[in-house]
């Protein structure tokens, strides 16, 4: 006897099976091609950092550079400034990153030794738990149970695949602390370098502005990429985006400015 097929007017509702055609399927398959590699950059932390390193290096270097004209000091001092910023914070960045990154590692390979014991000690609890955890997520009991024996017989991987389904975490998906630090500090030196270029061609009132122009350009590109990437408005991430930017530019000019006047 054999099985009744899926109930697509539930799963899919709107989708005529009459009407598939191997475009779509095509389709399909690119579109969870391309959703398998965002998902390998986000694990990997790539994604994050990218964003991170560029925003971070676009909005300090720029209020930095800003606050430092505002106090009106002469554009060598500006320069300068600028520069020793992009570095320190290029190197702040990639040291944050790597820490943090590392110690998530370091959390879930704990939560690993510690879910292995519990192995060790009896292994029923856990499988009840597991089970318990796929009913959570729809699976009706039967289905929880084998899939369950299924997660044991895995081997090697059914520490890690446990953890996943339990707790959400493994140490696989913390992502890679070398790749988040070496991504934040050259996308913070690239996003810091940008409000500071004006600076070595044109200097006064002009680089100001060249400053902000050059870096709302930068943030509605940064702001455009990522609500594409996301799947959300390209247009509004990138206002979203800039609106941020001007607002701390415009704070951090107003207060150098205050304090250029009282200091000087």
């Amino acid at each position: 006897m054999s099985l009744p097929g899926p109930d697509w007017a539930r799963i899919a509702p709107g989708w005529d099976p009459a009407a598939r055609t191997d475009r779509d399927d095509e389709a399909a398959e690119a579109g969870l091609d391309a959703l398998g590699r965002t998902a390998d950059r986000v694990a990997g932390g790539g994604i994050r950092a990218a964003v991170l390193g560029v925003n971070d290096g676009l909005v300090t270097n720029l209020c930095f550079i800003l606050g430092i004209s505002g106090a009106s000091v002469d554009a060598a001092t500006v320069r300068l400034s600028g520069l020793a910023s992009l570095i320190a914070g290029a190197l702040s960045m990639a040291a944050g990153e790597w820490v943090s990154v590392r110690g998530q590692r370091e959390v879930a390979q704990g939560m690993e030794g510690a879910l292995q014991d519990a192995w060790r000690r009896s292994p029923p609890v856990v499988m009840a738990h597991l089970a318990q955890s796929m009913r959570r997520r729809g699976l009706d009991a039967e289905t929880a149970a084998r899939a369950t024996r299924g997660v044991v017989s895995a081997g090697r991987t059914a520490r890690q695949t446990s953890l996943r389904i339990l707790f959400g975490v493994s140490a696989q998906d913390a992502g890679s602390p070398a790749v988040a630090a070496v991504s934040s500090l050259l996308l913070f030196a690239v996003g810091a370098l940008v409000p500071l270029v004006p600076w070595f061609v044109t200097e006064g009132a002009a680089a100001v502005a060249a400053s902000a122009v050059v870096t709302a350009l930068a943030s509605l590109a940064v702001g455009g990429a990522l609500g594409r990437g996301s799947g959300r408005s390209a247009v509004r991430t990138a206002l979203r985006q800039l609106l941020i930017v001007a607002a701390a530019s415009a704070v951090t000019y107003g207060l150098g400015t205050l304090a250029g006047d009282a200091v000087l």
